[in-house]
């Protein structure tokens, strides 16, 4: 009996011994970890989405993903952002295409200045025309959703009216931008909105290419004077939200459901966020005592007309490598209601 009771002892031990080892595997698989780099500062609202992204999955998951943001580029620069969630240096990156200037032949045709109206448009639409050609440079990572901002314009330090104004000017720029600055006689200068208020506070440039709510998000503001009304030429700037292929393909599949459930409904959100960004931006600036310039009818036919080749060079260049250029541009024009001929 004695035997048989410590046979029993010993059988229980063992069961508990197990189901504790399987209990702990299943807790510590249930757990995911992931790190975040943002270029945006963490004042900007970008960034604070971004922030309320990580939580929002966070709970939905009941605390089976932690994503720890790092934003202001502390992790990755913005150049090196997608590099680095390639390579596993963080999970997920978020910055823009732009910012690695040829890696993205077929996407650099959002950023054309094709006349996006505002935040709202321009994030739909290239959300839209990347997810219908799933271009295979973004192949390399998990595209978790894209966002972009309303039209860039010009400020400046001196008024800018004409075309005749901007000959000569140094222009803060990046991405396609630059080539948009030297079609209409500026002298373009390529840095990141981070590099911007320092460079126009020291003069090493007189103006910016931007959307308005740069403004106040970067404080651009309280270095230029004039602000140029050039949406007729209006490019957007596309920035991606992409996580590491290994690191999305280990997630079990009711996580990877979770996230793209709340990426399609942060979409939308971006997109609001920088179209009310460009409504603050205007308020802000004129609060600041700058003045908003609008440029005439004619001036505004004479900056299309002078763009219009960078559009006809990107579709000739990526038809030249292989890919749909002229359906892509197309395609973004349909969205943003601009007409082809233009």
């Amino acid at each position: 009996m004695k035997k048989v009771f410590l046979d029993l002892l010993l059988l229980a031990t063992a069961l508990i011994f197990v189901g504790g080892c399987g209990k702990s595997d299943a807790g510590a698989a249930k757990s995911f970890k992931l790190t975040y780099s943002v270029f945006f500062p963490p004042t900007h609202v970008q960034c604070k989405l971004s922030d309320e992204w990580a939580a929002e999955i966070e709970r939905r998951s009941e605390g089976r993903v932690k994503i720890t943001v790092f934003s202001g580029g502390s992790l990755t620069k913005a150049p090196q952002c997608y590099q680095g969630v390639v390579d596993g240096v963080s999970d997920i990156g978020q910055s823009a295409f732009a910012y690695s200037r040829g890696r993205f032949p077929l996407i650099e045709g959002v950023d054309l200045p094709l006349g996006y109206p505002d935040g709202v448009t321009a994030t739909k639409v290239v959300n839209e025309v990347i997810q219908r050609f799933n271009p295979v440079e973004i192949q390399d990572t998990v595209l978790m959703y894209v966002h972009a901002h309303g039209p860039g314009i010009l400020a400046s330090k001196k008024p800018v009216k004409s075309m005749a104004d901007v000959k000569g000017l140094k222009v803060r720029a990046t991405g396609f931008s630059t080539k948009v600055v030297e079609a209409l006689g500026g002298s373009p200068v390529s840095m990141s909105q981070g590099e911007a208020y320092e460079a126009l506070q020291k003069g090493v440039v007189e103006a910016t290419m931007c959307p308005v709510e740069t403004l106040k998000g970067w404080k651009q503001a309280e270095v230029v004077d004039y602000v140029t009304d050039s949406q007729c030429v209006g490019y957007t700037t596309a920035f991606f939200v992409t996580m590491n292929k290994q690191k999305w393909e280990s997630l079990p599949a009711d996580i990877q459901s979770i996230i793209k459930e709340v990426n399609s409904e942060w979409v939308e959100k971006h997109g609001k966020a920088w179209q009310e960004a460009d409504v603050e931006g205007r308020a802000y600036t004129l609060e600041q005592g700058r003045e908003f310039l609008s440029l005439s009818e004619a001036e505004q036919t004479l900056w299309i007309k002078s763009v219009r080749p960078l559009i006809d060079t990107y579709i000739k260049d990526a038809q030249a490598k292989g890919l749909p250029a002229d359906e892509f541009v197309g395609a973004v024009q349909s969205g943003i209601g601009v007409s082809a001929a233009q």
